[in-house]
């Protein structure tokens, strides 16, 4: 059994590389015993010796967050070893190669199945994984939940289903503050900037200028920040983008 954590317990889904391995480190920096889930063992076992080497204890459980028996399963792991849940940052999702996803590829020309993957393994498990949370944050009497969306919630620059999905995650967002804020549980969007990833930097195009991306851990600086802020019951139920909140609360990119 893993020893309870005296500081914040977080999940971060999906957290096999790009953002959510970066959110993983950035609260490892900040002492936090993270689980790291995702579907191949190999680099959920990378993120966490990026966790532990930044000064967190990581902690890898495998999930295919399209499988609601493998979360649930998470997070009776996380209740049995730590007996609490500080943080949930929903990342998980299933992307079609990057030069797709972000081209002008009419919507008639899109394959159903990548709607079913933003969907059903993006919106579907944020949804999944917040009601597993909720009930764990509720009973504690606080907690935050983070969901990885995008500005492509309301400016087009991807395929058609992206934008969809992610304005999808936005109101559920909207949703899910307005039935726990007053419970002391507090649920945000965010809005990653362009970040050097590892599918970034293997999909450049001509115009890129990775040198004015940021680097995936200072997503998670700004989420470490945000679960410290005074004024985080403030925030709920809105999308923001992740530069804006890290100039507010003095992360620097």
């Amino acid at each position: 059994m893993t020893k309870q954590s005296k500081g914040d317990v977080a999940l971060v889904t999906g957290a096999s590389r790009g953002i959510g391995r970066g959110v993983a480190v950035g609260l490892g920096e900040a002492g936090a015993t993270v689980y790291v889930t995702g579907r191949n063992l190999d680099d959920i076992t990378r993120t966490v010796e990026l966790v532990n080497a930044a000064g967190g204890t990581g902690i890898a459980v495998r999930c295919d967050h399209a499988d609601d028996a493998d979360v649930a399963a998470v997070f009776a792991t996380i209740s049995r070893e730590q007996g609490k849940l500080d943080l949930l940052v929903n990342n998980a999702t299933t992307f079609p190669n990057q030069k797709f996803l972000f081209s002008s590829t009419p919507f008639w020309e899109v394959a159903v199945d990548v709607w079913d993957g933003l969907f059903d393994v993006g919106v579907r498990s944020h949804f999944v994984a917040s009601q597993h949370a909720a009930k764990m944050m509720l009973a504690q009497g606080h907690g935050l939940i983070v969901n990885i969306s995008s500005a492509g919630a309301r400016l087009k620059f991807a395929i058609a289903p992206y934008g969809v999905a992610k304005a999808a995650v936005d109101r559920l967002t909207e949703e899910m503050a307005a039935e726990l804020t007053e419970r002391g549980v507090v649920v945000i969007s965010v809005w990653p900037p362009p970040t050097s990833t590892e599918g970034q930097l293997a999909n450049l195009e001509a115009d890129d200028d990775p040198s004015t991306w940021s680097a995936p851990v200072f997503n998670g600086r700004v989420i470490a920040a945000l679960a410290k802020d005074p004024n985080l019951a403030a925030k709920a139920g809105k999308a923001i983008r992740m530069r804006e909140l890290g100039t507010e609360l003095g992360v620097e990119d």
